[in-house]
């Protein structure tokens, strides 16, 4: 019989009653009963046992209980990463730096992101209106955000890898711009959405908006509608016309993309979008539409403030951030009163200037010129640096030749077109197509700039010949002017302050200072006449500049013209290095070699040195620090610092009025005699004019103001033969001091027993005169030009009991107490020691009492040249051979 299989219940495939097969009965309480039918059969294949099922259902919950901790710790770090709300309660943007003259004018600023802060009543409802259709229509009723449009332009954003959407409200931009970054990813997005909320909590909309208006980004370096509008329109923001607060409006989406500079058509249909969009919200009426969409983009860019003193503006911007870092100085919105007086800023501008037009002039048309097309450059977009400087009248600037013939030059000038008729190169006496050709780059003077048409201009040359001035208040040290070159776009090298030039016959005032001190008089009668001078390394023997020698003659007439002979003859009898010691106390810091030459001015100074030693004479033997700031301010008024003039008496007020004598002489019968008879003012000063003619100098002043003046070529190179200080910087200065003494047409040196009283601060410590730099030990009497024997062993200075070092600062010159510490600082007037005044302190014997303690004068051999007596001794003493001479040797004639 055969056997019959057994039935297993649970394997058994069942039918229902309308005779589909069904699952076991043991499954079918695993089936959910809100599944429909259809979705039963998957069931039964996705989970066709308990385990199965069972195992599916823990794997999801975990998997969303994964994801949902995934987002409530990136939702935690999110909101542990954001900045305090609290502080942009206190929050100050970056903003502008402001440099102004002593007139209270602007005229110059430092900042990383160029702002002007506004409040919301200064924000014109047309200006609110374009920003708001364009930017975020619901920003007056919405929360911050716009959710829906917010999550979606993440998603977008992070699936191109860039910024295709922008669905930001104008609070999720101010929290960008604020806080946060600009990459672009679900993080930062998520992190905007939370700022964006707690800001919407803590401010008004009036609040945010004026926020978002200071702070939004609208190229060239502006944030800001006020700055953006100062800069793009040369107004202010509360004065924008419709079209022009469209055109701002639509800068925030793309400054670059939509600049109206760079690209001016994509400005143009941006702003034309803003004012549809304006026209669509009910803004502004038909009328107003079609005719701001028909207007032109209307742009007047601001003059870059850097234009006007640019060489100060740079001395100014490295000692402040000396002091307070950059950061600080480009963005905390100070005020810094500096003591530059914008009149005569530019008044020292022009003077140099045209001063260096009248040198080139003289030495004829040289050529030697560039040509834009033979550099393979395209003339119609050439752009020379110098362009950066709008056109104006008197101005100089380079230029392309566009056009050229025998009676007509045409150039170009930026985006503007000038004319040069032939008159105005007729100085070179050649037809203007012989040494001119299309695409030439030239100099010129800009003779007529009316606002629009073609310019008026005057052929110039610029050999690359440069000159610096600057000129000091006596009475407190301020600069109230400075040029450090021809052309600050050109060249940033300051040559007022950084370049050290040779500074020829203008370095005899110390000479002559150090035999006064010694007991010279004005008058005093010394030999003009050939002679040799002996060294080591054999004679030296110098000449005039001229071919002549005056022979007997008073130092005032020595100086006055500038011989030669006589101010080495001082040198030599006072010792070199006693020149050296008062140079240096005088403020000069540069190394000086004890060479008998360097009073012929072979050593390399620098202009503002020269100027503020000058300024010691007309103010009685008092040494002013130049300086060019006043005081500085924070954006809300608290004053960070006040400068005031460090003093120090260098030479006492007999020497000072002594020194007057033969500084006075010079512009009345001396080299500078054009000077004093041009200005009929009460002058004094020196020129100066080096070997080869490769330096001009010129120093000097009135009663109130002391300036000094170079001119040469930073190569070295001769500027030509004859081109004296009195020829080639001498002009400058007369055309500033006319400007600078129309303001005190009345004033007088002092004199008799009135002494000068300046209320500055005064300092008797060794830190107010800068300390010189130590002078190598070598012969005094050794020369550093071609114009005298070279050695190449130097002798050693012969040493002298109780004397200070050779290379000795004059601070180091035997102080009177060393132990002392160093007076304060204080506002009084200053209180002099005559030189025959007998110090606390009584010096040792044969030492001379001095303003700075006693020291040991140089004794010379006896000498018959003058009739002066030596320096006076309390006690007499041994005479010291010279070091000038040989032991053993006959001393020089």
């Amino acid at each position: 019989m055969a056997t019959l299989p057994t039935r297993d219940p649970d394997t058994e495939t069942r039918r229902g009653g309308d005779g589909r097969p069904t699952r076991p009965a043991a499954d079918r309480g695993y089936v959910p009963a809100w599944l429909p039918y259809s979705l039963r059969e998957r069931w039964y294949q996705w989970f066709p046992t308990r385990r199965k099922a069972r195992r599916a259902i823990f794997l999801s919950l975990l998997g969303v209980s994964a994801i949902f901790g995934s987002l409530a710790g990136l939702m935690l770090v999110s909101v542990t990463d954001l900045p305090q709300i609290e502080d942009l309660e206190h929050y100050r943007p970056s903003t502008t730096t402001e440099l102004l003259d002593v007139h209270g004018r602007t005229f110059g600023s430092f900042a990383l992101e160029k702002r002007v802060i506004v409040t919301y009543q200064d924000i014109p409802p047309v200006l609110h209106d374009a920003i708001v259709s364009i930017e975020d229509k619901s920003f007056d009723s919405n929360a911050g955000i716009n959710l829906f449009r917010a999550v979606g332009a993440a998603i977008v954003d992070i699936r191109s890898k860039g910024r295709r959407q922008g669905a930001s409200t104008l609070t999720m931009q101010l929290s960008r711009n604020l806080f946060l970054s600009f990459e672009q990813t679900f993080t930062r997005k998520l992190q905007e959405v939370l700022l964006s909320i707690q800001i919407e909590r803590h401010f008004t909309k009036e609040q945010i908006f004026t926020l978002y208006s200071n702070q939004i980004y609208l190229g060239s370096g502006n944030y800001g509608f006020e700055a953006g509008s100062e800069h793009y329109f040369s107004k202010h923001v509360h004065d924008l016309s419709l079209a022009e607060a469209a055109l701002l409006a639509g800068l925030p989406k793309n400054p670059n993309g939509y600049s109206p500079i760079r690209h001016p058509d994509r400005a143009l249909k941006r702003r034309n979008l803003v004012l549809s969009e304006m026209l669509k919200d009910g803004k502004i009426t038909q009328e107003a539409y079609q005719q701001a969409a028909g207007a032109p983009l209307g742009l007047h860019i601001e003059t870059p403030p850097v234009s006007v003193a640019p060489y100060f503006v740079e001395e100014v911007r490295r000692q402040l951030e000396q002091e307070y870092g950059s950061d600080q100085v480009h963005g905390a919105g100070m005020r810094v009163y500096t003591t530059l007086d914008l009149d005569l800023q530019q008044v020292a501008e022009k003077a140099v200037l045209d001063n260096l037009a009248d040198y080139e002039r003289r030495h004829g048309w040289k050529g030697k010129l560039q040509n834009v097309l033979a550099q393979g450059q395209d003339l119609d977009t050439y752009a020379h640096p110098d362009w950066v400087d709008a056109p104006a009248n008197g101005g100089y600037a380079h230029a392309v030749v566009m056009d050229v013939n025998a009676r007509h030059v045409l150039v170009r000038i930026g985006k503007r077109y000038a004319e040069i008729l032939p008159k105005d190169w007729a100085w070179t006496t050649e037809n203007a197509d012989r040494f001119l050709q299309r695409g030439d780059i030239i100099y010129v003077r800009i003779e007529d700039a009316p606002a629009t048409g073609t310019m008026h201009a005057s052929l110039q040359q610029d050999s690359g010949a440069q000159a610096s001035m600057m000129a000091m208040d006596n009475s407190n040290g301020e600069v109230l002017a400075m040029v450090g070159g021809r052309d600050f776009n050109l060249s940033q090298f300051n040559r007022a302050t950084q370049a050290e030039r040779q500074v020829g016959s203008s370095f005899k005032p110390y000479v002559y200072t150090a035999a006064i001190e010694a007991g010279a008089k004005p008058f005093d009668t010394i030999v003009d006449a050939p002679t040799s001078f002996y060294t080591p390394s054999g004679p030296y023997t110098p000449h005039n500049y001229e071919p002549n020698y005056a022979g007997s003659m008073s130092l005032v007439s020595a100086f006055a013209q500038s011989r030669n002979i006589p101010a080495l003859k001082l040198a030599n009898k006072v010792g070199i290095r006693k020149v050296i010691e008062v140079a240096h106390r005088f403020g000069i810091t540069e190394t000086i070699p004890p060479f008998l030459p360097v009073a012929l001015g072979s050593a390399s100074l620098t202009l503002n040195e020269q100027v503020a030693a000058y300024a010691v004479f007309p103010n009685d033997g008092i040494r002013l620090e130049p300086h060019v700031i006043r005081r500085v301010v924070q954006a809300d008024g608290v004053p960070l610092r006040s400068n005031a003039a460090r003093a120090k008496e260098v030479i006492s007020v007999e020497t000072a009025r002594a020194m007057m004598v033969l500084l006075k002489a010079v512009p009345t019968f001396g080299t500078a005699a054009r000077a004093g008879a041009e200005l009929k003012h009460p002058l004094g000063g020196k020129t100066g004019t080096t070997n080869n003619f490769t330096d001009a100098w010129f120093l000097g002043f009135s009663p109130s103001v002391t300036c000094g003046t170079w001119i040469g070529y930073d190569n070295r190179q001769t500027l030509g033969e004859k081109e004296q200080g009195a020829r080639a910087a001498l002009p400058a200065w007369i055309t500033f001091m006319k400007a600078a003494i129309a303001r005190t047409p009345n004033e007088q040196f002092p004199s008799g027993a009135l002494k000068k009283q300046l209320e500055v601060a005064t300092d008797n410590s060794t830190a107010s005169t800068p300390a010189p730099k130590k002078d190598e030990d070598t012969d005094d009497s050794d020369d550093n030009n071609d114009s005298a024997p070279k050695s190449s062993a130097p002798a050693a200075p012969v040493p002298m009991p109780d004397a200070a070092p050779a290379d000795a600062a004059p601070e180091d010159a035997a102080p009177a107490d060393t132990t002392a510490a160093p007076a304060p600082a204080a506002a009084v007037p200053i209180v002099r020691t005559p030189l025959s005044a007998t110090p606390a302190t009584a010096p040792r014997s044969g030492m001379v009492a001095s303003p700075l303690g006693p020291y040991r004068p140089y004794t010379p051999p006896a000498s018959a040249d003058t009739a002066t007596p030596g320096p006076r001794s309390t006690s007499a003493r041994p005479q010291t051979p010279s070091r000038t001479q040989r032991p053993g040797a006959a001393p020089p004639p």
